[in-house]
């Protein structure tokens, strides 16, 4: 399933849960094959954040 664009955190969030869905179901995200499911979420994280063009500080809301 394509993910949406967008910056918002719902897009993200959304996003994050779509990715960790399918790994899931099919045992991988895109090409990789993480093993244990919070690799899956850490990956998740940040194809999420790339896709919105956010780093991850900006997402935890600190600046640097």
């Amino acid at each position: 399933m394509p993910l949406k664009s967008g910056k918002s955190q719902d897009v993200v969030k959304n996003n994050i849960k779509t990715l960790v869905h399918e790994w899931e179901d099919q045992g991988k995200i895109g090409t990789s094959r993480p093993k244990s499911k919070k690799k899956a979420i850490k990956q998740a994280v940040a194809i999420s954040l790339k896709k919105a063009g956010k780093s991850r500080s900006q997402q935890k809301g600190t600046k640097r």
